[in-house]
């Protein structure tokens, strides 16, 4: 693993698309056909809500319905060449790199959307954070092969110096000028989006950029989808880049938020029970806001999870130290060993509850409320998270150590639906 960073023409090489986007006069508006990633979209209320908002919502795509996985890829590869025929969806005359901006109250990100040489991990140019699935990973796989498209683009996180050029420098140029679209989705994000056709301007970026080091910051099963897609092909071609947003967070910085665990097989009360000696248990009175505030506190001491499920809050907090030492490998770094996650999955789960790591017995929520509203409707565990610093993940990931899986939620995550990348038109 590269952890120095890589020199000049070594880092990113992000080149120009022709992307594929809606039609306006062909949907029923912009808004209207997005949605957030596919991993974000809470099955199965948000799913019918985005199919019933627009016949050509993009979640036709990224997770069509269908008795097997094979009907359902199939499925979205017959949708995406539809729209195409019928002008619903159309590539863009050239190539292009995009500037992508959303904006919601004190919140404003900016990035340039293009597509991205892959490279391995051990290149230490794009850099994992987190441990992936082999079967989500076969699932996304096998839909981007039959419908030969990326269909919505990465999160990757980089540092600029701040410098007077450089892709930053061009991107504040571009978004003075007119936009390709702009939207406002129902979550209260404005999206605008603008192609950068001038070579100039794409030099800059490109020469700026290759000397960069990014972090996934939002699709590491997707990441992992390119690079086994790229390693089937015999000759080089379009699968050797994928789709990305790559944002600087020295200028526009990430919130980073947890993702919470749905434990369907386990009551609270049964979880409490497990935990008599080996946690300090506490009950939160309510309402949410003053569970998180407690959670918030408890953190900051070491590792604290909330509980809830039973209509109460449980702060669990103060882990035995000798049940750490035997349940948490002690071959990783420090930072690593004290991780919320760590402790979740390696001492509650695997040892405490003996939850298996499996969609039957473990959903992963990013919406906190909806976390706790799905446990209490199912008399099952909402294990709620509290968020780990952007530094950390960062340090980690330039050590080559991964996290446990959905350890970290960066955000603003970009729309899917504004642009999209066939390998066809590539």
């Amino acid at each position: 693993m590269n952890t120095s960073g890589p020199a000049a023409g070594e880092g990113l090489r992000l080149v120009a698309f022709r992307g594929l986007r809606y039609v306006p006069e062909r949907v029923g508006s912009l808004a209207a056909v997005t949605s957030p990633p596919y991993d974000v979209v809470v099955r199965p209320d948000g799913l019918h809500h985005l199919e019933s908002a627009d016949p050509h919502n993009i979640v036709r795509l990224i997770l069509p319905q269908a008795g097997t996985a094979a009907a359902r890829h199939r499925q979205a590869a017959d949708t995406l060449k539809r729209w195409l025929a019928e002008g619903v969806l159309a590539p863009d005359p050239v190539p292009v790199l995009y500037v992508y901006e959303q904006r919601a109250g004190d919140i404003l990100q900016r990035g340039v959307i293009g597509a991205l040489a892959l490279s391995p991990a051990s290149e230490g140019v794009v850099l994992p954070h987190e441990d992936v699935m082999a079967d989500v990973v076969e699932d996304r796989a096998d839909l981007m092969r039959t419908a030969a498209a990326h269909l919505e683009p990465l999160l990757l996180s980089y540092a600029g110096d701040g410098g007077p050029g450089g892709t930053t420098a061009v991107i504040e140029r571009v978004v003075e000028r007119p936009p390709l679209l702009t939207t406002t989705t129902e979550d209260g994000f404005s999206h605008r989006l603008w192609a950068v056709s001038d070579p100039a301007e794409r030099a800059e970026i490109e020469a700026d950029l290759s000397h960069r080091q990014a972090l996934i910051a939002d699709g590491h099963h997707r990441w992992a989808t390119y690079l086994r897609l790229q390693r089937e092909q015999s000759v080089p071609g379009p699968w050797d880049f994928g789709l990305v947003l790559l944002v600087d967070t020295a200028r526009y910085p990430l919130r980073v938020r947890a993702i919470h665990r749905l434990l369907h097989r386990l009551p609270v009360a049964q979880a409490l029970r497990a935990l008599d000696g080996r946690f300090r248990v506490r009950e939160i009175e309510g309402p949410l806001p003053r569970g998180l505030d407690a959670l918030t506190e408890a953190a900051a001491e070491g590792n604290a999870f909330l509980l809830a499920g039973d209509g109460r809050f449980h702060l669990v907090d103060r882990p035995d130290g000798d049940l750490l030492s035997r349940t948490v490998r002690a071959d990783r770094p420090a930072a690593w060993r004290a991780l919320d996650a760590t402790v979740l999955h390696s001492t509650l789960l695997d040892h405490v509850w003996r939850i298996p790591d499996a969609p039957e017995h473990i959903a992963y929520i990013h919406d906190t409320a909806a976390a706790v509203e799905q446990a209490e409707r199912h008399n099952a565990t909402a294990v709620l998270m509290h968020p780990v610093g952007e530094d950390v993940v960062r340090d980690l990931a330039r050590q080559g150590v991964t996290m446990p899986r959905k350890s970290t939620s960066f955000g603003p995550k970009p729309a899917t639906g504004l642009v999209l990348r066939t390998l066809d038109t590539d």
